[in-house]
């Protein structure tokens, strides 16, 4: 299923399955959206033609897919052996002679486009102007907006530090040493780490400031350019040294997206069933590999054999202390939620410059439904406490939208707002719950619109 960037497929209400049976399904999930846009960005600077097998196709991975070609690069549709779409053909930008002087590019509410595309903007001559939605003019930007400008690359933003604003670039950046200060997204490293190799002296980056949150996303970007063959020093913290050079042109298989496995494999701790993931990686530098070590803290067991990741709910959900729990954060806090006993989520500050106010809006929600959550300076404190029904608002947050799906599974009468939100990262979401569920053509039918037809790989 290709999403057009131009928006999220819209619902109003849907009425999240309520099981009083346990699960036992297996599950295919789409690509990475982290690997998936890390890899788009990466072939469009690289020094030939790429292809991306089982990529993402989602609105994020969407808008990247359609700000990169407004820079120059071509890419094509072509076909592939996954479940969830077609494979990309990515012609590089260094190979196109000619490109518009004056584009626009649509940020949406995706991070990695609005952080990973204006560095790359700066080595294609013209104006670039970029923009997203409403909510995204509130997330954090500062750092990415006065790198370039540390840089040399002109850009206004008529000093608001966050989008809107336009670069005005002459193709070329010199590079050097650079800093910065990362400390309210990793994205704003992995944005310079991404394009370093290009610009013309590589890249010292330094940050300064209170720590960088998220360092596995970062260490993912830097494995993934070691792959291609880009030196990277990362010996000494906080100092990042690319290399210049080429980047090698590359034909690579999306693995599947770790994060977004997560609510299903919470389904299994929810109804004590099992739940199977396919196609799991045996060595990944995706943040979500962590469930294989958070669900047994919850009472769940976790086997990874071959490529399937199995787990298996107990007699109870426990609670507990779990820090750094990154973009996991919504599922692990919805589990809390629903667990016996109290716990305590740190170090996750900055999940208040997601998509939404992540902490406020966990708190709102799962209070709303009778919870006990009380937000602190980094995270936080749920204790138990018996749920009922209403209204859980997404706040155009797709993993808020999954978090209302999971405690509906327990809860009779949870109504999530706009499930279609999840198609910021999985599109198939609530087609693929219905058949975990078991509850196809039933799911979804309170005041909604219709929910995505395919959901190829599910077997429940």
């Amino acid at each position: 299923m290709t999403v057009s960037p131009g928006g999220v497929p819209g619902q109003t209400m849907w009425r999240a399955p309520r099981l009083t049976h346990a699960v036992d399904s297996a599950i295919s999930v789409p690509g990475s959206k982290s690997l998936t846009n890390r890899y788009l960005v990466l072939a469009a600077l690289a020094d030939g033609p790429c292809i991306l097998r089982r990529p993402l196709h989602s609105r994020d991975s969407a808008l990247m897919v359609a700000a990169l070609r407004s820079l120059g690069a071509v890419i094509d549709e072509v076909p592939g052996d996954g479940d969830f779409g077609p494979d990309l053909r990515v012609t590089p930008l260094s190979a196109q002679a000619d490109h518009p002087s004056e584009r626009a590019i649509d940020c949406g509410l995706a991070g990695t486009v609005m952080r990973f595309v204006p560095p790359l903007a700066g080595l294609v001559s013209g104006s670039t102007a970029f923009d997203g939605d409403p909510h995204a003019r509130r997330r954090p930007m500062g750092a990415i907006i006065d790198a370039l400008r540390g840089l040399g690359v002109s850009i206004d933003d008529g000093g608001a530090g966050s989008l809107p604003f336009t670069i005005a670039s002459t193709g070329e950046v010199r590079g050097g040493r650079l800093v910065i200060d990362a400390s309210a997204s990793s994205q704003f490293v992995s944005a310079l780490l991404l394009v370093g190799a290009r610009f013309a002296e590589g890249l010292h980056l330094e940050h300064v400031g209170k720590p960088v949150p998220s360092l596995d996303h970062v260490r993912m970007t830097i494995e993934t350019l070691r792959s291609l063959g880009v030196g990277v020093d990362d010996s000494v913290p906080n100092h990042w040294r690319v290399s210049p050079g080429p980047i090698a042109a590359f034909d690579i298989a999306i693995e599947p997206d770790l994060s977004n496995a997560g609510p299903f494999l919470a389904a299994a701790l929810v109804t004590g069933g099992t739940v199977r993931i396919r196609n799991w990686p045996s060595g990944t530098t995706q943040v979500g590999d962590a469930w294989r070590r958070i669900l047994p803290l919850m009472g769940a067991t976790a086997t990874l054999r071959s490529d399937t990741l199995t787990v298996t709910g107990g007699a109870r959900i426990t609670g507990g202390t779990f820090a750094d729990t990154s973009e996991l954060a919504p599922t692990v806090a919805a589990l809390c939620a629903l667990a016996t006993t109290p716990s305590t989520l740190t170090g996750i500050a900055h999940l208040r410059g997601h998509e939404t106010d992540r902490l406020a809006a966990l708190a709102a929600e799962i209070n709303g439904l009778g919870g006990r959550v009380e937000e602190t300076a980094d995270g936080l404190r749920i204790q138990p406490a018996p749920l009922h029904g209403g209204v859980f608002h997404t706040y155009e947050d797709h993993r808020m939208a999954t978090a209302g799906a999971i405690l509906g599974l327990a809860v009779d009468g949870v109504e999530v707002e706009n499930i279609g939100t999840t198609a910021k990262t999985l599109p198939e979401f609530p087609a693929l719950w219905a058949a975990l569920t078991g509850t196809a053509g039933t799911a979804g039918t309170a005041g909604t619109a219709g929910t995505p037809a395919s959901a190829a790989g599910a077997h429940a």
